[in-house]
């Protein structure tokens, strides 16, 4: 008899998403940096807790959560020499024309407006921060999808600060 799939609890599947970030030298800490330098020049009153408020509310939602585990799996397949050929060699070198990567980078900032959508263009362009660090090239490393996956949640907490910025801002002016 065929075991039914389990249905997976949205806490077991945010926890699974954040710790694998964490194993891969990733930290909530270094995506808020990215986010406090985009936003800042709109918002100079911005502060750090709030970008990281912002990462960790991005990081709560179910489709930026699986966008992580299914990047960071097929990055560690192909550290592991475990996909198919030529898979297997266009993951592991970062192939430039290979582009699947940013197409499920792109896909999970659809949720966070045009904000999150331009942002997403200019921090893969640019690479600042922990995303440049993980676009180089390590021995033994692959970062081919988790690099996108990493701007992505930072395009996405960035155009939620920009919105609530001026959520606040309306607030404060309906009521002066």
């Amino acid at each position: 008899m065929t075991q039914q799939p389990r249905q997976v609890h949205s806490k077991e599947v945010a926890d699974a998403a954040k710790q694998q970030l964490v194993e891969r030298g990733v930290t909530i800490e270094s995506i808020a940096d990215i986010v406090y330098n985009m936003q800042h020049p709109y918002n100079p009153s911005l502060t750090l807790e709030t970008c990281t408020e912002s990462v960790n509310r991005v990081l709560e939602k179910r489709e930026v959560q699986h966008a992580l585990l299914v990047a960071i799996e097929l990055d560690r397949l192909a550290e592991q020499n475990q996909l198919s050929e030529p898979l297997q060699s266009i993951v592991a070198a970062d192939e430039g024309l290979f582009g699947v990567d940013e197409t499920i980078a792109l896909g999970a900032t659809y949720g966070f407006g045009s904000i999150a959508v331009s942002t997403f263009g200019y921090l893969d362009r640019a690479k600042p921060g922990i995303i440049g660090e993980l676009d180089t090239k390590q021995k033994g490393k692959v970062h081919t999808f988790l690099d996108d996956l990493v701007a992505t949640v930072a395009s996405n907490a960035s155009g939620r600060v920009a919105h609530r910025l001026r959520d606040v801002e309306e607030q404060v002016s309906q009521f002066s």
